[in-house]
């Protein structure tokens, strides 16, 4: 993605939270005839030796798993908190509106997971993620049932390679922090996401 040097955070933490906190990610691959072919789905984001690697699986029908299969190497993209920014924030009329988001692209290396006892332990890791109390139930059920459901899904790990974090908040404009801060505080759920971005950063302060 375009990332111009005042919107490019350096942080590892600032990716990893962000990944955490918007697990529903966007897989991208070529298919057979040379066009993206993207799969929405969610991603375990874990750590391993300073390492990256991002977990996650498609329905069998879903050919994606193939083209991984055939071109291993991809990009994953994470959108996290966005919202509109009006110029009223200025002090001045000579400025025009903009959209403030944050963002983190992971080119990626994909390894297929195809075993069962595999695929269980990585759908263990997502439900850990979302819902910790559903791996009673999931324990629960019938061996048929499971493996049934297990053989209905490719797993993948996607080791990550290369990382992009954009941070794009207007931190090139500090003569509207306040202005922006004070808005997005009391906007929306992405606007107030957006002001505690702002906080972290030290914006304003």
């Amino acid at each position: 993605m375009y990332l111009s040097p005042q919107f490019n955070s350096k942080n590892n933490q600032d990716a990893a939270d962000l990944m955490r906190a918007n697990p529903f990610a966007s897989l991208i691959s070529m298919d057979e005839g040379g066009l993206p072919f993207v799969s929405h789905i969610p991603l375990h984001l874990e750590e391993r030796n300073e390492e990256k690697f991002l977990l996650g699986h498609v329905a069998k029908g879903n050919p994606h798993w193939r083209y991984l299969a055939a071109r291993s190497q991809a990009l994953v993209t994470f959108l996290g908190p966005h919202a509109y920014l009006s110029p009223q924030v200025y002090p001045d009329l000579a400025r025009v509106p903009t959209w403030n988001y944050l963002a983190v692209h992971c080119t990626v290396q994909a390894t297929l997971v195809e075993d069962p006892t595999e695929k269980d332990k990585l759908l263990k890791k997502l439900i850990a993620d979302h819902e910790p109390a559903y791996a009673m139930q999931w324990q629960g059920l019938s061996e048929e049932f499971t493996q049934k459901m297990l053989g209905g899904i490719v797993g993948f790990e996607l080791r990550v390679t290369g990382l992009q974090c954009k941070l794009k908040i207007n931190q090139h404009r500090p003569e509207a922090f306040e202005s922006m801060k004070s808005i997005y505080a009391s906007g929306n759920d992405n606007e107030r996401a957006l002001a505690a971005w702002m906080q972290r950063l030290g914006m304003g302060a």
